[in-house]
């Protein structure tokens, strides 16, 4: 098996190898798998959850989750990193609604909370793609930008986030959906 050093690149075959291992039962390429990804997808349960002791707790959760889904992973709709990451992102997020007194931060202050771990878009700067989504993402208007950062990273619904803004949920869904195709648009080669 080969060898898998964890800051490898997400363009590297090893995770998709892996995660067909996995899938047929593998428990080695499972510990290979948790070691080249584990700092990437705790960066991104931390993210969503603000708190690192229940971000590991999540991260247990999410390779229960790649353990029993393998299968389902299909390289042909989606990079490994970006599969696993979405694991762990819904899995925080399932983690965060789950608590008595569910409590999201303004708008405003997402872009000013610290963030410890590596996320999806730390990864994406070493292949080489995260200047790119940098200045894609500034073309936006301020207000998608945050209103996208706060559903994508914060893991707020749509209709938390029409309460946090006062807008109609219909203008709110309409700003994210635009300002994703924008991104889009501008990433396109």
């Amino acid at each position: 098996m080969p060898q898998h050093d964890a800051t490898a690149t997400a363009t590297e075959p090893g995770l998709d190898v892996w995660l067909a291992q996995v899938a047929d039962g593998n428990q080695r390429a499972f510990e290979s798998l948790y070691r080249a990804s584990a700092s990437r997808l705790l960066g991104v349960c931390i993210r969503v959850l603000h708190d690192r002791e229940e971000a590991e707790d999540a991260l247990q959760d999410v390779y229960v989750r790649i353990w029993r889904k393998a299968a389902q992973f299909d390289p042909a709709r989606a990079a490994a990193t970006t599969w696993l990451a979405t694991i762990a992102r819904n899995t925080a997020i399932d983690r965060l609604r789950a608590r008595p007194q569910h409590q999201l931060a303004p708008v405003e202050l997402i872009e000013a909370m610290p963030d410890d771990g590596e996320t999806p878009l730390e990864s994406t700067e070493r292949a080489g793609d995260r200047s790119r989504l940098d200045t894609c993402f500034e073309t936006l208007e301020p207000r998608r930008r945050r209103l996208i950062r706060a559903a994508f990273f914060d893991g707020a619904t749509y209709e938390e986030l029409a309460q946090r803004v006062g807008s109609p949920l219909g203008s709110v869904k309409s700003w994210i959906r635009r300002g994703l195709l924008q991104l889009r648009t501008c990433l396109e080669p």
